[in-house]
């Protein structure tokens, strides 16, 4: 873990999906090598530092370039098509500072603002096994003198392993859900590498263990109460996983024409001339780009939606942009499945071999969407439409 030097600062959204486009090229090339041999992406997560993009989501009257969330989400989304990981990493880092925007004090503001803009990453420390529901915390937070100190074990820390805070939920001693912008090098903190998925490889998801870490007063932050009343900080959220899905559908789409264009049919005994008139491969690229341009249209619909409800923030504005973006993430699940299997279709075997390493699309796609599950996106967007319902307040929605 190091820190990034000479951060670059980007002050538009124009200059930021520029930025993301030159990185997605040359994140793109080694990505497939990465996957196959789970290289963690550490010099790639440097570049990523400097060029400033992290740091974007920073609200302009601290420093940040303040860009919207239809950029935002396109610039996951570019990430992500390059590498599916590595668009991951960052979404736990957005939305800790969505967190601090809503619910931080100005010293923290300003603090950690100014930290994220001098190159340093949030990683997270969020979801735990064995409580008897996914949003339920047991990890401690307890008073020691003038701070505290937290113990308990987390999994699925996306990031963490190459962040220099990580930013913890943890339970107050009056049962109050905190968030903890935990140093990384804290005494008692230990990251463990044990991700061990089949897609998503080099996210860095693994293991926190916190055993009487000291944490000072001033790096926590109230985290119950972001879904006590209507905040943007769930729809964020989630239009980042919408996002990296989008971008990986992307992805799997783009592989699979160059595929057909360039490579010999086995199954048809054609060359590619040929493949590229066979009606049902025409059938499955029309179906493909249909519902891709549909996911990215809604995608960008969703950010304008989410834009609303952070300029103006109610009951309303945060219902409308959670069923936005409920829409984006439901329809980026399918596609970006539906694209990775496609692929498998038309390349056959070959798909798999490791000169092409088309595969990962697929398990990229399906390890990250199972997140959280879809199907309940479904529901509150029929139960909004129809009975005129706002969906629940939470990080899932």
């Amino acid at each position: 873990m190091t820190l990034s030097q000479h951060v670059a600062v980007i002050t538009s959204d124009e200059q930021a999906l520029i930025v993301a486009s030159d990185l997605a090229e040359d994140f793109k090339r080694d990505s497939a090598l990465r996957d196959r041999e789970r290289r963690l992406p550490h010099p790639e997560l440097e570049a990523f530092s400097r060029s400033g993009l992290w740091g974007i989501s920073v609200p302009k009257a601290y420093g940040g370039a303040g860009v919207s969330n239809v950029t935002l989400a396109k610039v996951v989304a570019l990430i992500s098509q390059a590498d599916g990981s590595l668009g991951q990493i960052p979404q736990n880092h957005f939305y800790a500072l969505e967190v601090l925007r809503v619910n931080g004090s100005e010293t923290q503001k300003q603090r950690l603002y100014a930290e994220v803009l001098a190159g340093q990453r949030f990683g997270n420390a969020l979801a735990e096994l064995g409580t008897r529901t996914a949003h339920d915390r047991i990890t401690q937070l307890r008073r020691d003198g003038d701070g505290h100190r937290i113990n308990g074990r987390k999994f699925y820390a996306t990031g963490a392993i190459y962040a220099q805070r990580i930013p913890t939920s943890v339970v107050d001693e009056n049962g109050v859900q905190q968030l903890a912008f935990v140093p990384r090098n804290s005494k008692g903190l230990t990251v463990i590498d044990d991700w061990s998925g089949f897609g998503q490889r080099t996210t860095g998801s693994g293991s926190v263990v916190f055993e009487d870490v000291h944490v000072g007063a001033e790096d926590i932050v109230p985290f119950q109460s972001a879904f006590e009343r209507p905040t943007p900080v769930g729809p964020l959220a989630q239009i980042l996983h919408a996002a990296i899905d989008t971008g990986i559908a992307r992805a799997a789409y783009e592989d699979a024409l160059h595929f057909v264009r360039n490579k010999t049919r086995p199954w048809i005994d054609a060359t590619s001339d040929v493949a590229t008139q066979d009606p049902h491969i025409l059938k499955s690229f029309g179906h493909l780009s249909i519902r891709l341009h549909a996911a990215e249209a809604l995608l960008e619909r969703a950010g304008e939606f989410l834009d609303r409800a952070q300029d103006k923030t109610n009951a309303e504005t945060v219902a409308a942009a959670s069923i936005a973006v409920a829409e984006a993430r439901a329809i980026s699940t399918e596609i970006s499945l539906a694209a990775g299997s496609t692929l498998f279709e038309l390349a056959g075997s070959q798909a798999t071999l490791a000169e092409h390493g088309l595969d990962r699309h697929w398990r990229n796609a399906r390890v990250h969407t199972l997140h959280d599950p879809v199907r309940w996106k479904y529901h509150a967007v029929g139960n909004f439409y129809l009975n005129d319902e706002k969906p629940p307040l939470r990080g899932t929605i």
